[in-house]
């Protein structure tokens, strides 16, 4: 009876974890349940080929960076559902697969990924969306202001920049008096590459027109005050 039991154990676990790696589903499937709530949508193209067209609400992170995957993948909630896709399939299901063995417990790919969804009909975010960069010399003159200046480097689809959103909501609540400048890392590269801003996010203070401090990723409260001294 034990055997049995033990048998019929093995292969139940055997059929879930199939299951696990097989969660895969359409174009259709997937634009209807990417719209419930809680869901994380992420990309894991390039940052160039996000440029092109993503679909709604998706975190980016280029798996074929691994520095930078692992980097960003960890701020993702891993008891919320994830859906992940990238251009054909491929590194989205490398992507997943990783990501199951790691912890998250429900990823499901798109199956054929932004192909699949193009030729679906669906429609993509961002691709008219392109916009002049914010040049170095308004970015000098920006943080050339008397008193405190914040630069915030990040964007939308960033996932430690998205967790460092309410943190800065309650700083700027907090120190009206510091003024914000953003830099939109997927579009002011040249800004990126005058302040040496290699990765998302990245804040910088400046205290009447020089820089003070600077840190790289994700801070409590507490500490982005104490980096500035306020």
């Amino acid at each position: 009876m034990g055997r049995v039991f033990l048998a019929i154990m093995l292969m139940l676990t055997g059929i879930t974890a199939m299951a696990q790696q097989q969660q895969a589903v359409d174009a259709a499937e997937f634009d209807k349940d990417i719209q419930q709530p809680g869901v994380q949508v992420f990309d894991v193209r390039t940052a160039g080929e996000f440029s092109t067209g993503h679909l709604p609400h998706a975190l980016q992170a280029d798996y074929t960076k691994k520095e930078e995957f692992k980097d960003r993948v960890q701020y993702l909630d891993k008891k919320k559902p994830v859906y992940i896709y990238c251009l054909s399939g491929g590194r989205s299901a490398a992507a997943a697969k990783w990501m199951r063995e790691n912890g998250f417990a429900n990823v499901v790919e798109l199956d054929g990924g932004i192909n699949a969804w193009k030729r679906a009909g669906k429609q993509l975010e961002g691709v008219a969306e392109k916009k002049p960069q914010l040049s170095v010399a308004d970015y000098n003159k920006a943080v050339q202001a008397k008193g405190y200046v914040l630069t915030d480097v990040g964007a939308a689809w960033c996932p430690p920049c998205k967790q460092m959103e309410p943190v800065l909501e309650k700083f700027f609540q907090k120190h009206p008096q510091v003024k914000k400048v953003a830099v939109d890392g997927g579009n002011d590269q040249d800004v990126m590459k005058s302040v040496e801003a290699t990765k998302l996010p990245t804040f910088i203070f400046y205290k009447d027109g020089k820089e003070v401090a600077r840190k790289q990723g994700v801070m409590e409260l507490a500490e982005l005050e104490k980096l500035a001294g306020l």
